[in-house]
């Protein structure tokens, strides 16, 4: 099975879990220079999470930078030429149905069928709490918004009496991948989605999650995108602390390590690389691409 690989974009977000320091000075050229990078070395998406705003109780750990989702995509989209843009995650149950998919619908008309439209069902209460949604309700109002939005997309009167222009270009709209990985959001996304965004499971524990999925599936994968995320990555000797949980060393190390998702059915594993500055990651996502992918290709 082919491995395609696709990234977060830094400094769109920048939570203290995964920021680093160069990101805090960063802005638009140095976004733009790595989804760039990504774009011209095959990388097959770049992704854009979602907050609206973040609690001052959660500004400690969460920062409170996070660029609006659809925004950045659709500026990346006129930046980029091939790769697609993934909101990884937007979470629709903060806004109505058809706000969701007129601005994905858009994207994809903008993009000429570039945008995946990743979900999930949100986290953070007292952001629910700002938008007057309640937060026990966010599961049901996430698979009530899926079944909404992709009817919207595949019919413009899809809601009924309210048609929706632009058309998207990709037939029956985005794919809609589902993040996650509570029992939730595994049963949402073989259910009610055309892919799934792990957050969270572990590499070990991957196999018996897509064994789930395939059950709830009746054993139908076709179709189906299964992903994944690595842990940090380093191609070569980096001369510097990586710090703790980064795979670093030559790029048969690191396409062994990879490799591995293919024989458990993943088809999309999701990279990132420390780095010191914009232009360390540039130069790692384009060894990564020269040195490391033809590798597990090979393999």
């Amino acid at each position: 099975m082919t491995l395609r690989f696709g990234m977060q974009l830094p400094v769109q977000a920048q939570s203290t879990y995964f920021v680093e320091e160069w990101e805090h000075d960063a802005g638009g050229n140095e976004l733009g220079a790595v989804a760039a990078a990504c774009d011209e070395n095959g990388f097959d998406y770049v992704a854009v999470c979602d907050h609206v705003a973040i609690p001052r109780a959660n500004a400690v750990t969460m920062n409170t930078t996070w660029y609006d989702t659809v925004a950045t995509l659709s500026w990346l989209a006129a930046k980029t030429t091939n790769v697609r843009l993934l909101s990884h995650v937007f979470v629709p149950a903060y806004r109505h149905p058809l706000q969701t998919a007129k601005a994905f619908s858009t994207l994809d008309a903008l993009s000429e069928g570039r945008a995946i439209l990743g979900v999930g069902s949100g986290h953070v209460e007292a952001e629910f709490e700002l938008l007057g949604i309640p937060f026990s309700e966010r599961g049901r109002r996430t698979d009530d918004a899926i079944d909404a939005i992709r009817a919207a997309f595949a019919d413009e009167w899809g809601s009924g009496e309210f048609g929706q222009r632009p058309r998207p270009v990709q037939p029956q709209g985005p794919p809609i991948w589902v993040g996650g990985s509570s029992p939730a959001a595994i049963r949402r996304a073989a259910t009610k989605g055309d892919g799934w965004l792990p957050q969270g499971t572990l590499k070990k524990d991957m196999p018996a999650a897509i064994e789930r999925i395939r059950g709830l599936r009746d054993g139908d994968m076709g179709g189906f995108v299964v992903g994944a995320i690595a842990p940090f990555l380093y191609v070569g000797d980096p001369g510097w602390d990586t710090g703790t949980g980064c795979l670093a060393g030559a790029p048969a190390k690191l396409a062994d390590y990879l490799r591995d998702y293919a024989a458990m059915g993943v088809q999309q594993v999701q990279v990132r690389f420390r780095s010191r500055t914009c232009d360390e990651l540039c130069d790692q996502i384009r060894a990564f691409a020269t040195d490391v992918a033809p590798l597990i290709e090979e393999g």
